[in-house]
């Protein structure tokens, strides 16, 4: 039997913006730095939990530079050792990443922090600040994504990958227009 067959994915749900998510991301960036010591670079808040006002499925997202990918079997022991679970299957998509979530023990629950680790001053790093950017300078454009994903949440929220895959498109002209 597959590995995740066991397990019922946690369905999209998203909730009003949180004024508690920044401390809640200062708080796991800090721990994140201590424990990644001289593998990290630099730490960034991202996803929509990032942009004060956006509605959010409650998950902190938070991205990463490491120098190199080198050290990779270090970082995954490292982060583990915080709760932090490596899942490759997620890279399929862009294997410029790596990708580790932490949260509950029980999956049909949502995972309480993404953290998103790529190599200092990849395009997939320049990529996803310039989107979380350029939703804080446009309220207008957040907007406009908070629409599409309450649609996408009412349509697709025991589809976790198709909310996020039909989300793409909006995103990827965000980024165009944020000049990546």
């Amino acid at each position: 039997m597959d590995g995740h067959a066991w397990y019922r994915v946690a369905r999209v749900h998203l909730q009003a913006y949180d004024p508690g998510w920044p401390l809640r991301y200062a708080e796991e960036a800090e721990l994140l730095t201590r424990t990644l010591r001289d593998a990290v670079v630099a730490v960034e808040h991202i996803g929509s939990t990032s942009v004060p006002g956006l509605a959010a499925k409650p998950v902190i997202d938070i991205l990463a530079a490491v120098r190199n990918f080198g050290d990779l079997p270090t970082v995954v022991e490292l982060l583990g050792g915080i709760g932090y679970i490596y899942t490759p299957e997620s890279e399929a998509d862009d294997p410029s990443r790596r990708v580790f979530r932490k949260g509950p023990d029980d999956l049909t629950r949502l995972r309480t922090h993404h953290l998103h680790v790529t190599e200092h001053r990849s395009h997939y790093w320049r990529r996803l600040v310039a989107f979380r950017d350029h939703l804080r300078a446009h309220p207008e454009e957040a907007a406009a994504y908070l629409r599409l994903k309450r649609d996408l949440a009412d349509r697709h929220a025991a589809d976790p990958g198709r909310y996020t895959r039909d989300k793409r498109d909006f995103v990827r002209e965000l980024e165009r227009k944020a000049g990546v």
